[in-house]
């Protein structure tokens, strides 16, 4: 429990959790004004004076407008906290998952953990973080509203809540480890009985019965151990509510007439009373079931996903790459154990400011290539650096600064043209962004869309012209090695020769996963994988070399039937 906590707490980012908090102090101020309101308004009523009691609700009505104005942002600002969660979780169970598949062991659950379990602790998370604001929100706000009406209700309303609340959080643990322990003893009973009702013939025929039943009983029993267990804590759950929920409201009421002798007016005591009713008991209730329930949840689901794998290797934040050289030293890769190698002991480097063009074959490994390149995939053997360090030594920052990858299907998010085209390079100028959407032709689909401000919807774009806004974001990109990997294979020949000649001609290396001969013959320098041989040079070497690539462009060189109907979005 304790990891799972601690996990919730780091992933806190500082600049959004200050913002939620800051947007919290609205809310504070008709929490505390009520009981004020009613008590000032009680006694105003009682002494005849109609209109200052009518001004104190009407002052607490304008307090409650100014919270809802905090409510609202409050929730503009809880995806800030519960996005980046959900997004170190993904990369837990994918990086859990992808190195347990290259080491050839199983990956059962890996996708109910990514669609169901990761989704389940961000939605309790979230939930966790509002409801625990809400209640320090509440208990900061009664707490000033009491000092201020009254300080001797503070001392008789505050203690005891929060001796309930204490009691409260001490029963959690227990209650986790209960709830573990239902969890595998059903898990235990639907093993047992599925294996019974499966082998029911041989069972009646061995005259079995009372043994399987005797066996499915165990943990039927044990089970029921567990369910009896967790109504114990709900019953201790209950206690601490009655603690500190309800003897607050007791001492006020028992000593009424005793703070009444000492000069405490009805209307500050139903003040204090309107401060427990509405305030301390509805925090409370709400805290002890989401902590009791979400919370719960929140920590054995998260428990199920962090044991599912160790976290992501944490790189050398000391590494620092020493230009951009790429360099592949005996290099293989298989996915999996018991798979044939899709790269064999590739030896390549990549100085910089080179323009290389990889082909192949379809399935031939040039994906993968550009996988490893990119640090995306550790090597099953050999040894990958960039700039004299390997990538896994990389900080997440310096390695998105040191390559960026297009893929062949381009990633396009909803939000606007600049956002899109600056998301590496969140610092550009309109005119930079405007430079990077001319070099690659992206400037008709721009206009066409409506400019830098105009909103993107990506299903409403083709293929093609997601690729250009793709290829528009990598060149604007700080990032001195730029892949593309058949990332201009839904445009034209023409828009591609133009996206091509832009990267060549931007500083820096390029390395174009080719499907197009024309790629190739721009390229300074061609790769030819084939599977188990690799040939490097350039085309007119190539020609005379290599068998395989005369093949493919002959290949190449047949006009496709399709050609025709390629999307042009630079038109």
């Amino acid at each position: 429990m304790r990891r799972e906590l601690r996990f919730g707490v780091a992933a806190l980012r500082r600049r959004p959790a200050l913002l939620l908090a800051a947007w919290s102090v609205p809310e504070i101020l008709p929490t505390m004004g009520y009981g004020l309101a009613v008590a000032h308004a009680t006694d105003a009523f009682l002494g005849g004076r109609s209109a200052a009691g009518l001004g104190w609700l009407g002052g607490l009505v304008a307090a409650a407008a100014l919270g809802a104005v905090g409510a609202g942002q409050v929730y503009r600002r809880l995806g800030d906290l519960v996005e980046p969660v959900r997004d170190e979780l993904v990369r837990r169970v994918v990086g859990g998952a992808l190195r347990r598949g290259v080491t050839g062991e199983r990956t059962d659950g890996a996708v109910s953990r990514l669609n169901r379990q990761v989704e389940i602790v961000r939605d309790t998370y979230a939930g966790l973080i509002l409801v625990i604001r809400n209640f320090l929100v509440t208990v900061v706000a009664v707490l000033s509203g009491l000092l201020s009406l009254a300080p001797v209700i503070a001392l008789l309303v505050v203690p005891p809540f929060l001796l309930g609340f204490a009691a409260s959080l001490g029963i959690l643990g227990k209650a986790a480890h209960r709830v573990e322990a239902s969890l595998a003893a059903d898990e235990q009973l639907t093993t047992s009985a599925g294996t019974a009702f499966a082998g029911v013939r041989d069972i009646t025929a061995a005259g079995a019965e009372d043994f399987t039943a005797a066996w499915v009983g165990e943990p039927i029993e044990a089970h029921a151990t567990a369910e009896r267990a967790l109504a114990k804590v709900a019953a201790l759950r209950m206690l601490c509510f009655a603690l500190g929920g309800w003897l607050p409201l007791l001492l006020l009421l028992a000593l009424g007439p005793w703070l009444a002798g000492r000069g405490v007016s009805t209307g500050t005591l139903l003040g204090g009373l309107t401060y427990v009713l509405l305030g301390l008991q509805p925090a409370l209730s709400t805290v002890m079931s989401a902590l009791g329930d979400s919370g719960l949840r929140y920590v054995v689901t998260l428990g199920r996903i962090l044991d599912s794998g160790p976290p992501p290797e944490q790189p050398s934040l000391a590494a620092v790459p020493h230009g951009h050289q790429a360099r592949l030293q005996k290099v293989s890769f298989a996915y999996g154990a018991h798979a044939e190698p899709v790269l064999h002991r590739l030896d390549l480097v990549v100085p910089e400011g080179d323009h290389l063009a990889v082909v192949g074959p379809s399935g031939i490994g040039k994906s993968t290539l550009a996988a490893l390149i990119c640090g995306l995939l550790p090597p099953t053997q050999g040894r990958i650096v960039l700039g004299r360090v390997p990538p896994g030594q990389l900080s997440t920052e310096l390695l998105a600064r040191t390559r960026v990858l297009i893929p062949q299907e381009a990633y396009v998010f909803s939000g606007t043209v600049a956002e899109n085209v600056s998301y590496l390079a969140p610092d550009a100028t309109a005119a930079q962004l405007e430079r990077a959407i001319s070099a690659v032709a992206a400037g008709a689909l721009v206009a066409r869309l409506g400019g830098l401000p105009a909103t993107i919807h990506p299903a409403q774009l083709s293929a093609g012209e997601r690729q250009l806004i793709a290829l528009a974001r990598a060149y604007l990109s700080p990032a001195p090695i730029a892949v593309l990997d058949e990332a201009t294979c839904h445009l034209d020949p023409d828009a591609e020769r133009c996206a091509e000649e832009a990267f060549a001609a931007r500083p820096g290396t390029l390395i174009v996963i080719a499907h197009r001969i024309s790629s190739a013959l721009r390229a300074r320098r061609i790769l030819v994988l084939d599977g188990t041989e690799a040939a490097l040079g350039r085309h007119s070497t190539l020609l005379r070399m290599s068998p395989l690539y005369r093949e493919l462009l002959g290949h190449w060189q047949q006009p496709a039937q399709h050609e025709d109907d390629q999307i042009q979005p630079a038109s």
